[in-house]
């Protein structure tokens, strides 16, 4: 069986072994599913940035009392005043005191990435959970061919800033790291976004413009209170042929996380059976089409 070698990008606070054991009903289902034509095999790296307690949303400083000193800045999570390291990591941290918001330590997480991509690929695709999935659809459109020149051309402020309300401020430029990339790994088959969110503001443009092409299901929570809808539809947009009417985004009735129900994990397997089946139709002028399956059933737990 030919391999599909698929790499899982775990969520902020989250870790490799822990996204491996959020998603193991998925990547079990999508295993069984495809047995027969792909052997599936899954690599789960962590994300480089560990984080301070008072990185994690819902944390509560220690009393006056306990003596500790500060020597981080602001991130995510807010200010913090606790030095202890955690099991929890992130591919990047969201700082809102410029304008427009940064993600600072992004360089770091596609560094990071780019090191897997090397040394344990190639890849055929990217499954990601919420920051991870955010990430996912940032490393499915750094695969495409054209994709560097686009950022390139991105660096110039006046074409990054073009149609918005700011100005000077240069797009993101990628890390070296990635022109060895660029020569290894070829563009995804596809991408699979739960929970997923767009860059925002005009130093990410590159990214989404013109459009992902990669194929990209993304898989949204009604309930979801940590990633508003509006992000993750402005996502939706970026990607070419991802809409309600595609078949491409998948809503459950649940909060943010990965849904383990049999509804959803067979619109994953439709999604991937569609993409594989249009890669292979391609050389005989043929088109697959995968189906989206959106009954609604008893949720899971979030994490």
């Amino acid at each position: 069986m030919p391999p599909l070698k698929i790499l899982c990008l775990h969520g902020y606070t989250q870790s490799g072994p822990l996204f491996h054991a959020k998603s193991r009903a998925l990547i079990k289902h999508l295993t069984k599913a495809l047995s027969p034509t792909h052997a599936v095999t899954t690599v789960y790296p962590t994300g480089p940035i560990q984080l301070l307690p008072s990185d994690i949303p819902g944390y509560e400083p220690p009393s006056t009392s306990t003596s500790t000193t500060s020597t981080s800045t602001s991130t995510e999570g807010g200010s913090t005043d606790d030095d202890t390291s955690t099991e929890a990591y992130g591919w990047f941290r969201r700082s809102d005191t410029t304008n427009p918001p940064l993600y600072s330590g992004l360089e770091t997480g596609l560094s990071s990435i780019a090191q897997v991509l090397k040394n344990e690929g190639p890849f055929d695709a990217v499954i990601g959970f919420s920051q991870g999935a955010a990430m996912a659809a940032l490393i499915a459109s750094l695969l495409e061919p054209g994709r560097a020149e686009t950022m390139t051309r991105f660096r110039d402020p006046a074409v990054a800033c073009q149609g918005s309300e700011f100005s000077g401020v240069p797009g993101f430029q990628v890390p070296e790291v990635w022109d060895e990339v660029w020569r290894v790994q070829p563009a995804l088959k596809f991408a699979v976004c739960y929970s997923g969110f767009r860059a925002p503001g005009p130093r990410y443009r590159g990214f989404y413009e013109p459009g992902v092409r990669t194929p990209v299901l993304h898989v949204l929570g009604t309930l979801d209170a940590v990633v508003e809808e509006a992000r993750s539809r402005a996502l939706v947009e970026a990607c070419l042929g991802s809409g309600d009417d595609d078949g491409r985004v998948v809503f459950h009735p649940g909060g943010h996380f990965v849904p383990s129900q049999r509804p959803y994990l067979d619109a994953v397997v439709g999604f991937v059976r569609g993409v594989l089946a249009d890669e292979e139709g391609a050389g005989k002028n043929g088109k697959g089409k995968g189906v989206m399956e959106e009954d609604v059933n008893d949720m899971d737990l979030p994490f």
